[in-house]
């Protein structure tokens, strides 16, 4: 079955999506400055077993891009993948995120524990522990700079859409161990997702939203996620420290499952995929 690029409204957005395989519903969650090709080395893999769904999240790529910060904030990110369980016909999902995509899926399964049935998250911590993080551990809070940088209105996305292509190289390729985890073309491919009108701001509104709105309108906290939880982490991240993981288990009610990669970057299922991909279905039993 080859790749599918559909479309479909949810939570009054339209969401560009790529799919594949039959069975039970995985949706992959990319994280930031990515899109739905963060995923290309795994959909192929996962759709052996399971109805594959990598959506452009809202703001990225080929999706919608609502223009101001209220638009990104993380209560509509996580009813926006709700919604689209439920448009995809099903109940509930596996969720396997990166990054920002992973922020979101961990408070998607805390806030709507009802859709999430196993979450698999790469390279992001629970939101809370950077949080605490950011507040104890100075390693992390320059690692986290350009947090602060894009919080700052125009100027980020103005210099970004300068250095783009720039960017990616020293990001993706400069960042990576593992050589052959980024060729020119998937470079090509991140520049022109990047160079759609919209794309660079909303993208950098994920992290504005972040600081400027609580995770829900009504401020109450997520719940202890309920559902199983494996994490797989590439120890070499420039983003984000490996002490992040340590305390994952408070967040959960069952007990943690976590992979370490030495010698990787953030970029985890870009460097390994065959590991990370191998890691995950056989955590899934498959």
């Amino acid at each position: 079955m080859e790749l599918e690029h559909q479309y479909i409204t949810v939570n009054d957005v339209q969401l560009h999506y790529v799919t594949q395989g039959e069975g039970p519903l995985m949706i992959l969650l990319h994280g930031f400055p990515e899109f739905w090709y963060s995923w290309r080395k795994q959909i192929p893999a996962f759709a052996k077993h399971y109805r594959v769904v990598a959506p452009d999240m809202r703001g990225y790529n080929l999706s919608e891009k609502p223009e101001g910060v209220k638009h990104y904030r993380m209560e509509l990110l996580m009813k926006d993948i709700v919604e689209l369980i439920h448009a995809l016909g099903e109940e509930k999902a596996i969720i396997v995120a990166h990054d920002w995509g992973g922020a979101v899926a961990w408070m998607l399964a805390g806030y709507h524990p009802e859709v999430v049935e196993k979450l698999i998250v790469l390279n992001m911590s629970h939101p809370a522990e950077l949080k605490k993080q950011w507040r104890k551990n100075i390693r992390q809070v320059l690692k986290s700079w350009y947090v602060l940088w894009f919080q700052i209105p125009y100027l980020p996305e103005l210099f970004m859409r300068l250095q783009t292509r720039r960017i990616f190289e020293q990001s993706l390729q400069g960042w990576a161990y593992n050589p052959d985890a980024f060729t020119d073309e998937d470079i090509d491919k991140y520049v022109t997702a990047f160079s759609k009108p919209g794309a660079l701001r909303a993208s950098i509104n994920y992290y504005r939203a972040s600081a400027r709105y609580p995770t829900t309108d009504d401020g109450r906290p997520p719940q202890k996620v309920a559902a199983p939880v494996f994490m797989i982490w590439g120890e070499n991240d420039k983003a984000l420290v490996k002490e992040l993981t340590y305390n994952t288990q408070y967040y959960c009610e069952q007990k943690v499952k976590i992979k370490y990669i030495r010698d990787c970057s953030h970029w985890v299922q870009h460097e390994y995929p065959r590991l990370v991909n191998q890691y995950i279905l056989d955590y899934l039993g498959k």
